[in-house]
């Protein structure tokens, strides 16, 4: 047998250098590259693997562990999961910041590879600068901490274990149900060690990614179901676009009539103007689609995992007789709601349902009120757009400005604030890849980062980061890594001077925006004094930037011509908001539990409204029939 000898890190690196992903007959390799930041846990092992192969295998420098993170995940969601990065880190704190990032992939079933360091698997050296000690153990580590948050985890205590442990990392990656961040922790000796690795390991492996069929007596139920039914509705989710299946669910609706509506991730499955398009469903809802979701008697969702802001706290679908179908590659979101379960591929299962529809659609009347949803909602927007009610512009009306000027093919990405609700309802989308939010973990701090891995996967396209002041606070370093790239994404800041969205959310509950406010503190002990002069636009320019200031819409959207024709790197656009003009709920109700005793009157106003909401959620069990 021809062996290969190698530290265990370079053969890491050797590996996945030569994993490859196809579907469809479309084949590409599944690693775009290695982020990382080198400590004393990796700088000998992987930082020295990776040296040696920069001429093949990229490493990218980055500022921030969990930065690079969602740098990956921002780049595998517009590759529609079939590419990735993996990120390396040292021991200690730099493993550590990586665990938000793993969660917010695991969450949002996004695949990448963390690679952390680890101590001594000698454990002479113990303890080791940044260890965590644990009197009842010393088989544990701050990498312990990835577990609940990781698809799959080992730690490669002896370098020969890579031979079973990467075959398995792989396989969790490149699955469609089961793929989320996979962790290996590297002890920082073991990575330096030499073994004599079988040269097969290393030859070129193409991972084939199957669009798997659901079960035929499970969709001939289903057919039947649809048949039955009055007032179907589609949900569609991220599924939707991870299956490339937005041709074939257009194909679905014209031909039947069932409206849809889109979940955050499922954005963009219809182009805005599509007659059967509702727009946003739930707790970020349109008018249209949050009507007919209350009143459908049957749901259809496609790839969606029906998170609280989808069912609007299970609140959304009050039809006594509601019943659903869920098409998934997951077993356990297609069982959610007591549905028939499809499982299986979101296309191919689409494809083989239609036949068996063959003749059906809904009455012309549902599907003309559909329509009508469509027209008023669009309207609604417009109004929205050009609110101008000054002095200061509205969040809805940035929105506007931007989806205005912006191209069909261009992307508009967020992730946390009052901005995804916003955008979920007003953004335009006219490209099935045209909106990237991240709303399964939300996380603050992932806009610009994750706008550079977009910019990275789509360099044909212009990314706007649209970010609030509290996200562009959380994490702005990776301006930096732009700059040094020479990658170019357009990020509007939205000045608002403090957490807008909490701030909403605090005055609902009775509280009064308590801690939300960036403001000075007084005598009085409270955060009530004069705003705090942060100007972002200095900060921006300090790592990099090009900045323009925008003071009303004229300039936002002379700001807005401007960067998009620059042909630098990073561009970083600030603006002020008023924070008090907001967009309305239209009829959904989010559950936010609210203190059942207070002596405020306003919290005790907002208990009595929560607890007659509260009377409207459901479980689904099934139809009352």
């Amino acid at each position: 047998m021809t062996t290969r000898r190698l530290t265990m890190a370079q053969a890491l690196i050797a590996f996945l250098q030569n994993q490859y992903v196809e579907r469809d007959g479309v084949e590409n390799p599944f690693f775009a590259g290695c982020w990382g930041i080198f400590g004393h846990g990796n700088v000998a092992g992987i930082g020295q693997a990776l040296q040696q192969v920069a001429a093949t295998f990229r490493y990218y420098q980055t500022r921030n562990e969990q930065a690079m993170v969602h740098t990956a995940i921002a780049y595998a969601k517009m590759k529609n999961r079939l590419q990735t990065f993996a990120c390396t880190s040292s021991i200690g704190p730099g493993a550590t910041n990586m665990v938000t990032g793993a969660a917010t992939a695991t969450i949002n079933r996004i695949p990448v590879l963390l690679l952390p360091g680890d101590i001594f698997a000698e454990r002479l050296q113990a303890p080791v600068l940044q260890q965590l000690e644990w009197e009842h153990s010393q088989d544990i580590s701050v990498n312990d901490c990835f577990k609940p948050v990781s698809r799959y985890w080992d730690r490669i205590t002896r370098p020969e274990q890579l031979l079973t442990a990467l075959p398995e990392a792989m396989r969790v990656l490149t699955s469609p149900a089961d793929t989320g961040a996979v962790t290996l922790a590297l002890p920082q000796d073991v990575q330096t060690m030499a073994f004599d690795y079988p040269e097969a390991f290393f030859r070129k492996r193409v991972w084939h990614i199957p669009r798997n069929r659901p079960d035929v007596a499970s969709l001939r139920q289903a057919a039947q179901w649809i048949r039955q039914s009055q007032r179907p509705l589609i949900v569609a989710g991220g599924g939707v676009h991870y299956s490339d299946a937005t041709a074939m669910l257009r194909q679905f609706v014209e031909r039947t009539g069932i409206p849809v509506g889109e979940t955050q991730a499922g954005k963009g499955s219809l182009p805005y103007d599509h007659p059967l398009n509702l727009g946003a469903i739930g707790v970020t809802g349109t008018l249209g689609a949050n009507r007919m979701a209350r009143d459908a008697d049957l749901v259809i969702g496609i790839g969606t995992r029906y998170s609280d802001f989808t069912t609007a706290s299970k609140t959304a679908f009050q039809n006594p007789r509601v019943r659903f179908i869920n098409i998934n590659v997951a077993e356990f979101d297609a069982y959610k709601h007591s549905a028939i379960p499809l499982i299986g591929d979101a296309r191919v299962t689409l494809e083989e349902l239609l036949p068996l529809l063959e003749g059906w659609q809904v009455a012309a009347e549902y599907r003309a009120l559909a329509a009508q949803y469509n027209r008023e909602w669009d309207a609604e927007v417009q109004r929205i757009y050009t609110l101008e009610h000054g002095p200061l512009i509205s969040q809805g009306e940035v929105i506007g400005v931007v989806n205005t000027l912006s191209r069909p093919q261009d992307v508009v990405l967020c992730a946390a604030g009052s901005l995804p609700g916003d955008l979920h309802k007003l953004w335009r989308t006219r490209d099935p890849k045209g909106y990237h939010l991240e709303y399964g973990y939300s996380c603050m701090g992932y806009e610009i980062a994750g706008g550079m891995g977009a910019k990275l996967a789509a360099p044909e396209r212009d990314i706007y980061v649209m970010v609030g002041d509290g996200s562009y606070l959380m994490m702005n370093s990776e301006i930096a890594t732009m700059a040094q790239e020479g990658i170019k994404v357009i990020i509007v800041v939205l000045d608002n001077h403090g957490f807008a969205s909490i701030g909403g959310l605090s005055k609902s509950v009775g509280s009064d925006g308590f801690g939300t406010k960036y403001r000075y503190r007084t005598e009085s002990g409270h955060l009530d004094g004069d705003v705090l002069p942060i100007d972002y636009a200095a900060n921006a320019a300090s790592l990099g930037a090009h900045v323009i200031r925008a003071h009303n819409r004229d300039d936002l959207a002379e700001a807005i011509r401007q960067a998009q024709a620059y042909q630098g790197g990073p561009v970083c656009i600030v603006i002020e908001v008023d924070r008090r003009q907001r967009v309305g709920g239209y009829e959904s109700w989010w559950d936010v539990a609210v203190a059942e005793v207070s002596e405020n009157p306003d919290v005790q106003r907002a208990r009595a409204e929560y607890v007659e909401h509260k009377k409207r959620e459901r479980y689904y069990l099934g139809s009352e029939e």
